[in-house]
């Protein structure tokens, strides 16, 4: 067989080579990570082979795909309307946003943009651990009105991540009051942990709180006392999340992400 292409692509933060024919039809894909190469057909085995020689090092295995885990299969089965997992950090702003934008000449900005820019700043900070085995959901909707920033799903447990736009502002917090710069203190951390307790009834696991103060330059952060069970972290402490471990294991983590994913999951909640 002539005509085979190599065509890398990421998937979940792996790295796949799909082998296409002409036409773009995939006849085989190497999952770089566990050096397997899965087949499509056993017929163009040694064709395959030969594409990705130049691709490969060391040993290899090569076989039939393996069978979906339970957590694919629910994926699979899942209408497009209810999976939550294509959105993206602040979506529900985003569309606020575009239904009804902020007047052209305002004597101040909307700061609904400040709070997009945080979603978006901490997301991608989120996002960046799909690499080291942890799954992330974004603008999670909650009956009410409310929502979740973005809940965190790996091997070191699940997180109800909150943002708050701090920039170089001042930040003051004395449990459960959160006050930023001039503002007048909120009870934040009493919302951070509600959110955390209804996610963990929706799951019927532990979800422990988080508050992510995004924004760079965070000068001055003052705590009168550590919060009870709440983690404050500025937005770039959030990759060291990636370090925890010992509670999930990767089945666990899959089939968690699947039912977090579903948008019915949370209707009761």
């Amino acid at each position: 067989m002539t005509g085979l292409r190599v065509v890398p692509a990421w998937q979940h933060g792996r790295e796949r080579l799909y082998v296409c024919l002409a036409d773009g039809r995939s006849v085989a894909w190497c999952d770089r990570e566990s050096s397997r190469v899965n087949l499509l057909s056993e017929d163009h085995k040694g064709d395959v082979l030969d594409a990705l020689a130049p691709y490969l090092t060391g040993q290899v295995t090569v076989g039939p795909p393996p069978a979906p885990t339970p957590a694919e299969l629910a994926r699979l089965a899942l209408h497009p309307d209810d999976d939550l997992a294509p959105n993206r950090p602040g979506e529900a702003l985003v569309i606020a946003l575009d239904r009804d934008p902020a007047p052209a000449r305002r004597l101040r900005a909307d700061p609904r943009h400040r709070a997009l820019a945080a979603e978006q700043g901490v997301g991608a900070a989120l996002d960046a651990l799909e690499g080291a085995g942890w799954r992330v959901l974004h603008s999670v909707p909650l009956p009410g009105g409310a929502r979740i920033h973005h809940l965190l799903i790996g091997p070191g447990g699940l997180f109800c991540v909150a943002t708050l736009a701090v920039r170089k502002r001042r930040v003051r917090i004395a449990d459960p009051m959160v006050a930023v710069g001039r503002g007048e203190p909120v009870p934040l951390l009493r919302t951070v942990r509600a959110d955390a307790g209804r996610a963990s009834f929706a799951l019927t696991a532990e979800v422990r709180p988080v508050l992510a103060l995004a924004g760079t330059g965070t000068a001055d952060l003052g705590v009168a006392a550590p919060p009870r069970d709440v983690r404050v972290l500025r937005e770039a402490d959030v990759p060291g999340l990636a370090r925890l471990g010992g509670v999930l294991k990767p089945a666990d983590v899959e089939a968690l992400h699947a039912l977090a994913r579903d948008r019915r999951t949370w209707e009761r909640v």
